[in-house]
């Protein structure tokens, strides 16, 4: 028996983006999901955590969530959303709901549990995804964000948290396995950062132990699909049937440049190697322009009256704008009110002004931002360190993500 399912994550619903919210952008892609998935009628919707970009997510973020999955529902009442919590999500919170979840043929895995004070809950991981005639057609291993805390100490081999992400993925596959019948297809839904993924600069860095990432050696070849969430770059590592879905619309301008997309997936576990395992990309459609110039300070004002014109009345519709310049001369004092006469009118929204300082004989460049958005740890950590005079090297980075990543985990347990 086939199973045909969609794999989305990292969706970020309530996302500030330079004091702008992506309400929007959020809707408009939600919407074309459901097209998407009236047009399919698939088994499932997967979606690999970060569903909300902070883990006390305000009311509109969450209503956004509701109201999805019940148009979703009604739209494809037979599909079940299968949805994990990522490290912006409170596994508890996006738990507490069962019940209304359970109405929208939905279900959430936010927390990994314990049977026992040594027993890992196994059971609550494996959900079956049944298809139109209420047969099971696949076992989907979902896998939340794994904080320390809920993965070790259990035995002697969770005594960290590497080896206890090794032993809890070798278990809960063990279990699947014996679930397994024949027609049955296993699919693993991830949150994490795999080793061989790009990366862009709007993910908060995960951290396992010491190590940055995890091994795609941890999945079994049993498992027909692995469905990744955390990184936004839509990619596959290693192998075409481990992927990372990215997120649905751009978080920073890193990622001007990705794809977008949701990945469509059909599995048919009675053929052979080759022909069990389709694939489409269906690409989402941007609604909001990410709009960059680069250019010297002498042209950047006809640069900028040459930029595509015409009112969009709607102001969250409109194309974000971030402006860097060079100059070795001081920039005139009233530039950003000369940038702002010259844009086009009711067009942008200018987030960003940059001044480039070119350094003599060298490539190097540093950058002098005007930006309403608040430093971030690593960036200050990156500023103090400049300043002093020094480059931190690899060990001293790995070491203080380490320390953000461990203060992260105790503020996100306190306000769960």
């Amino acid at each position: 028996m086939a199973v045909h399912f969609l794999h989305t994550s990292d969706w970020h619903l309530g996302q500030f983006f330079h004091n702008h919210d992506r309400e929007f952008e959020h809707a408009q892609f939600l919407n074309w999901l459901l097209e998407q998935i009236k047009q399919k009628q698939p088994n499932a919707l997967l979606i690999a955590g970060d569903i909300f970009d902070v883990i006390n997510p305000a009311s509109g973020a969450q209503k956004q969530l509701y109201q999805f999955l019940a148009d979703a529902h009604e739209t494809a009442p037979y599909m079940q959303t299968l949805m994990i919590a990522g490290n912006h999500d409170s596994g508890y919170r996006i738990e507490q709901v069962e019940p209304l979840l359970e109405k929208f043929n939905a279900k959430a895995v936010g927390v990994i549990g314990r049977q026992s004070e040594n027993t890992l809950d196994l059971d609550r991981l494996l959900i079956p995804i049944y298809d139109a005639e209420n047969r099971i057609v696949a076992w989907c291993l979902t896998l939340p964000y794994l904080r320390s805390a809920e993965i070790t100490g259990l035995n002697e081999h969770t005594t960290n948290n590497q080896n206890a992400i090794a032993y809890l993925h070798q278990q809960l596959i063990r279990e699947a396995k014996e679930r397994k019948q024949p027609d049955q297809a296993l699919i693993l839904m991830s949150h994490a950062h795999m080793q061989g993924g790009e990366t862009s600069d709007s993910e908060r860095p995960i951290i396992v132990g010491n190590e940055e990432a995890l091994s795609t050696a941890l999945f079994d070849d049993v498992i027909d699909y692995v469905a990744l969430g955390h990184l936004h770059k839509p990619q596959q590592v290693g192998q075409p049937h481990i992927r990372y879905s990215g997120s649905p619309i751009p978080l920073s301008f890193s990622e001007i440049n990705y794809k977008h997309q949701v990945v469509q997936v059909k599995i048919d576990p009675q053929l052979n190697d080759n022909q069990r395992f389709q694939f489409e990309a269906l690409t989402i459609p941007r609604t909001v322009g990410l709009v960059r110039i680069r250019e010297e300070l002498v042209n950047l004002i006809e640069t900028i009256k040459a930029l595509p014109s015409g009112e969009i009345e709607q102001l969250c519709a409109r194309d974000f704008l971030e402006i860097e310049y060079t100059t070795d001369a001081p920039p005139p004092v009233d530039l950003r009110q000369q940038i702002e006469l010259a844009l086009p009118a009711n067009r942008y929204r200018l987030l960003r002004i940059s001044r480039v300082y070119q350094k003599q004989n060298t490539e190097d460049a540093q950058a002098s931002k005007i930006d309403l958005e608040p430093p971030t740890p690593a960036s200050l950590f990156e500023t103090i360190w400049s300043k002093m005079g020094y480059e931190p090297d690899a060990s001293v980075q790995r070491d203080f993500q380490q320390l953000l990543a461990e203060a992260q985990q105790d503020l996100d347990e306190k306000q769960a």
